[in-house]
């Protein structure tokens, strides 16, 4: 049982991290975006009250270094910056960014974008040279498949390694062509020792990804607007039993977010999982021990711990 208040604002968060006794929260699912990149994808959501969907305010609509001190204030310790590459020639410039971005920031995670296009084995091989330590596709939005023949050897690359990929590969809020749970079953049979995080729990097949997750030793779930009002509301009401499913797989689930892109407050997305009623240390293992084990940063809890 949960015995403290979940908290309301982001000013609680860091006094809700300190009450369950972890250095701090690291979240798989932030995005840091080169400026014009970022300000198309926050135009698309805008647009989304034209196109007949559901509105969407961002909350946090700020430059790359108030998100930065934002996040430190929340008392988020780590954090991705995924881009994701949806059309030929983007990976590379991406992957600058996000390397410079990494670079210039202790607490970003050093982030990584692939497409299926030429040169796709030498780009991946190159980033997981210069230390990426992990990497997000997108399907949806890349319209790609993940068993496309020109991305064998780069998944074998990167289950060799060890770097997680974070794969928005459900059909939620839209599906496409590629989406959906078949193919990541046949990629996670074919790639054992892939590390794959499944964006947003697989919304709406929770189920089928969740079965994976409880199948394949490699396969993780990320917390990514689950269980918030507005998934609830809009795309991604939980099926009957889902929580008997998250207590079975808590070492199998890590948090995120969607930060900054996201029509709620960040602490939403933390009191949304704490009113599971899963305990405190489910919750420890989603914001903190699972991540450091996947990101194999036993220093960076040393770190915080010896701070």
């Amino acid at each position: 049982m949960n015995h403290r208040a979940a908290p309301t604002t982001d000013q609680e968060v860091r006094g809700y991290i300190q009450q369950l006794g972890i250095p701090g929260v690291i979240d798989l699912h932030v995005h840091f975006m080169p400026d014009r990149v970022q300000q198309k994808v926050w135009g698309y959501f805008d647009r989304l009250p034209e196109m007949g969907e559901p509105a969407w305010p961002i909350a946090y609509r700020y430059s790359d270094e108030e998100r930065v001190q934002l996040l430190r204030e929340i008392g988020v310790t780590a954090y991705s910056t995924l881009n994701y590459a949806h059309r030929p020639g983007m990976a590379g410039f991406l992957n600058a960014y996000s390397k410079q971005f990494a670079a210039e920031h202790e607490d970003a995670i050093h982030s990584a974008t692939f497409f299926p296009e030429p040169g796709v084995e030498e780009s991946v091989a190159q980033v997981l040279d210069d230390g990426a330590q992990i990497f997000k596709v997108h399907i949806q939005v890349g319209a790609c498949s993940a068993l496309d023949p020109m991305l064998a050897s780069s998944w074998k690359m990167i289950a060799q390694a060890g770097v997680p990929v974070v794969m928005h590969c459900g059909s939620g809020p839209h599906g496409g062509e590629f989406t959906g749970p078949e193919p990541i079953f046949e990629l996670a049979d074919r790639y054992p020792d892939l590390v794959l995080v499944i964006a947003h729990m697989g919304m709406p097949e929770y189920n089928d990804f969740a079965a994976l997750a409880r199948r394949a030793p490699n396969v993780y779930l990320d917390t990514t607007m689950v269980g918030t009002d507005y998934a609830h509301q809009h795309f991604g009401p939980l099926p009957d039993g889902y929580l008997d499913t998250m207590s079975e797989l808590a070492e199998k689930i890590v948090l995120g977010t969607d930060f900054p892109t996201i029509p709620y407050s960040y602490s939403h997305q933390i009191a949304a999982l704490h009113n599971w009623g899963l305990g405190d240390e489910w919750m420890r293992n989603v914001l903190w021990h699972t991540s450091v084990k996947l990101l194999r940063r036993d220093q960076l809890a040393h770190h915080h711990e010896a701070g």
